[in-house]
């Protein structure tokens, strides 16, 4: 049915939560900030880091640059390695692009992160474009990064294409430029977010996913 598969990274093709909760961790210690457990933490996990430090914690611009740039500093060099891919993502990835179909990534990660993670899996070759965001928090909406995505990858039907990923910005951004997407439960969202933001599947495994591409 799809010739376009879009991927988000963090929660979809891979486990990077260590890093990231470590980095966000390491940012807000330095404003006396401290996260009590997983349930503030998930919050975290999806948006662009800015975006959550300003809606989490009230931070102005100002405020929230540095605390980024604090993050950076925690993950730039380590947290970014904390991270490995999902059990049999890789062989999906190669079944996919051997059945023939167009692999994207569509992450709010910084597109210098995103290169040098998939480069560390190895999983470059898979793909026909890797799209991130723009380390000064510009095209960091999900709809934004796909859109930029699919445009250099000269895709243009749109009912030739589908979004993965784990969190409900993932679905709603597919929804906003007309694409179907399918959620999966073993990233860092859940069932009730993917349904309620109106995933077309729901995928409870990385298997799975084969299954409605």
């Amino acid at each position: 049915m799809y010739e376009v598969v879009l991927f988000d990274l963090d929660g979809t093709l891979s486990d990077s939560k260590p890093g990231i909760e470590a980095g966000i961790k390491y940012a807000l210690s330095k404003y006396g900030v401290k996260i009590e457990n997983d349930e503030q933490m998930r919050k975290y996990l999806g948006p662009p880091i800015r975006d959550s430090f300003r809606e989490y914690n009230g931070f102005d611009e100002e405020t929230c640059e540095q605390a980024v740039a604090y993050y950076r500093e925690y993950y730039a060099d380590k947290g970014i390695f904390e991270n490995e891919l999902f059990p049999g993502m890789k062989e999906l990835l190669i079944s996919l692009k051997a059945a023939g179909k167009t692999l994207l990534t569509a992450t709010s990660k910084p597109q210098e992160y995103t290169d040098r993670i998939v480069d560390y899996f190895e999983i470059r070759q898979y793909f026909d474009f890797i799209a991130g965001s723009n380390m000064d928090g510009s095209r960091n909406r999900k709809a934004e990064v796909i859109s930029y995505s699919l445009e250099n990858a000269g895709v243009t039907d749109l009912s030739k294409v589908i979004m993965v990923g784990d969190r409900k910005y993932d679905i709603l951004g597919a929804k906003e430029i007309g694409i179907d997407s399918i959620g999966v439960l073993y990233g860092y969202g859940d069932r009730e977010e993917l349904e309620s933001a109106g995933a077309t599947f729901i995928a409870e495994n990385v298997a799975d996913i084969a299954k409605f591409v």
